[in-house]
């Protein structure tokens, strides 16, 4: 393993020998670099704070809840709450009092480090119960992240603290979204992340500086085993962005050499450069397409292991220079020695676009029950609408009903206080039930097809994938941000709308129509383009798959509401019960 001992123990041992590799190097930067923490100053910071726990009782077997945005305070208490044998767990910042009320009484946390902005709803979640002794500021108020660096606990041992942790110590808890009933704490240790991290080196992991972006929030497992545990293990340096809107504008400022992208950023990824070659003269725009083209013959024939023709081969070289290398450099991308889509099936029409611009761009499949990564599409064969290959150490097999089961040392020992919902996940044999259905290919690549509850059987009995349905239409219409099919028990499928609230008012203003997305919803010139797109969504769909009515709606969805989860995934029973009139006009 580069740039990190060879067989680290736990991440508390990995971080004390990567700070020391290149103490005066960066490790924690805010995007426009305002803040910028070295090695040295981490290391630092990680002792002082974690003697400043330890004067407010915080010691091996604790929990610390932590409610940041995208900053580089997240990084300094995280590591350092590891550093004393205790766990730190991260609550979205969307949760209402109730929600965090649940949490820190299931988490048994004292200690709450925050943001100023979060002050009041964790006041009135501690109101509710819980343990919760001491409430930590980050950016000033209550007990200020200062207050505690300067109030140690006497004789603290620093070293004998995190060299007293166990590779299966709790590393952190991951709370569910709670689309089915309240959040589950899944716990991981620091073997789990250990095990599950193997594949970094499968990736290309390497002794030059690393640089990420975090910018998803770090209650999302998969944002924190890729910008902040990685980074504990190997080094490099991590650029938070606080507003997850900025993270394209970050991609160019950063031109990251990893970086994770959920669907939806690589859907406007390509949204936006369609847009960008539409303002082009039309010799321009022929040469870009004719590149892009020439690109993705070549994606789909490395995906289906196929050899080109050396022409073929000699037309991507001509078209990299003249076209692709500088696409890649427009969007910071250039440097990419890896990318990931995960947390959500990334649209095919989509993975194959961002794969003929020349950006190694793999999809993955995991959980937070799994730590993060279950199967991945290995760099020297990306294919094409799967999630790849187990990752080492994990097996996967399929239940009679082609349910997902997954096994191996990245599966977690369980959810919090929860043994009943524990050992209805995990059998006896030690096989996860995972709610996914699946099948493999002949290369044993495995495709998802959906979550197993969200299956659409038709009136006529048709089982269907709403999933595959939605990513249809994301990747042919970029006016929308948000889509619901509806087709249960129903004679043909159905869809409810929401508009892009950057892309919408972008139409608006080339057309001439006014921006508010109320109005729009309404307007005939938009509902024809989003009905162009539905159009050509449905050529690529089968006729009981297509979508013969829809409606747009005057509001935009928003991740932590009512209708979707945190990270963004539909919560299609309260969808159904809150637009019921909506939906029944469409039949």
């Amino acid at each position: 393993m580069p740039r990190a001992v060879s067989t680290p123990r736990t991440l508390c041992e990995a971080f004390q020998t990567v700070a020391a590799l290149d103490p005066d190097a960066v490790a924690l930067r805010d995007l426009g670099g305002d803040v910028a923490i070295t090695w040295r100053q981490y290391r630092d910071r990680v002792r002082s704070i974690a003697a400043g726990l330890a004067g407010l009782g915080i010691g091996r077997g604790d929990t610390v809840a932590l409610m940041l945005t995208n900053r580089p305070e997240f990084h300094l208490c995280d590591t350092a709450t590891l550093h004393l044998g205790a766990t730190p767990f991260s609550v979205y910042n969307t949760n209402p009092a109730q929600m965090l009320a649940y949490q820190f009484d299931n988490a048994d946390n004292r200690v709450v480090i925050c943001e100023r902005r979060f002050l009041p709803v964790i006041r009135e979640a501690v109101q509710q119960g819980g343990k919760v002794e001491h409430i930590v500021c980050v950016d000033g108020e209550a007990l200020s992240l200062e207050q505690l660096e300067a109030a140690p606990a006497p004789e603290f041992d620093f070293e004998a603290a995190w060299r007293a942790v166990e590779p299966h110590d709790l590393l952190t808890l991951v709370y569910t979204s709670g689309t089915t009933g309240p959040p589950k704490g899944v716990e991981l240790t620091h073997a789990n992340f250990l095990e599950n991290a193997r594949i970094l080196v499968d990736f290309g992991v390497r002794d030059q500086p690393n640089r990420m972006i975090s910018y998803l929030p770090d209650a999302h497992a998969a944002n924190r085993w890729f910008s902040h545990y990685a980074q504990l293990l190997y080094g490099g340096q991590i650029t938070t962005v606080a507003d997850p809107k900025g993270v394209l504008d970050a991609l160019t400022q950063v031109r990251p050499t990893y970086f994770l992208g959920v669907p939806r950023v690589w859907v406007k990824i390509r949204a936006g450069l369609q847009a960008a070659l539409a303002q082009q003269d039309p010799v321009k725009r022929r040469l870009a397409a004719w590149a892009i083209g020439t690109g993705r013959a070549r994606a789909r024939a490395r995906s289906e292991a196929r050899e080109q023709h050396p022409l073929a081969r000699l037309r991507y070289a001509v078209a990299d220079r003249l076209v692709l290398a500088q696409v890649r450099q427009r969007l910071g991308l250039d440097q990419i020695v890896a990318a990931v889509s995960g947390a959500a099936p990334i649209p095919r029409e989509v993975h194959e676009y961002i794969l003929g611009l020349g950006i190694p761009l793999s999809e993955g499949w995991g959980m937070s029950e799994c730590t993060a990564a279950v199967t991945v599409n290995p760099l020297h064969r990306i294919k094409i609408g799967t999630v790849g290959l187990p990752v080492p150490g994990a097996r996967i097999t399929l239940a009679d009903d082609g349910e997902v089961l997954a096994r191996g040392p990245m599966v977690t020992r369980g959810y919090r206080k929860d043994p009943a919902r524990t050992a209805e996940a995990i059998d006896a044999d030690g096989w996860l039930h995972t709610g996914d259905v699946g099948e493999f290919d002949s290369d044993g690549y495995l495709r998802i097809v959906d979550r197993k509850k969200e299956l659409i059987i038709n009136a006529a009995g048709k089982n269907m994938s709403p999933t595959n349905i939605e990513n249809a239409v994301l990747a042919n219409c970029p006016l929308v941000s948000t889509v619901a099919v509806i087709g249960e028990q129903r004679p043909y499928n159905t869809m409810l709308i929401c508009l892009d609230p950057d892309a919408a008012p972008s139409f608006a203003d080339q057309h001439e129509l006014p921006a508010d997305l109320a109005t729009l919803a309404e307007n005939p010139q938009l509902v024809a383009a989003v009905q162009a797109g539905v159009d050509a969504a449905n050529v690529t769909l089968s006729r009981v798959e297509q979508i013969k009515k829809f409606t747009v709606l005057p509001e935009v969805w928003q991740p932590g509401s009512a209708l979707l989860t945190p990270t963004g995934k539909l919560k299609r029973a309260p969808i159904a019960t809150h637009y019921a009139q909506t939906i029944e006009a469409m039949y």
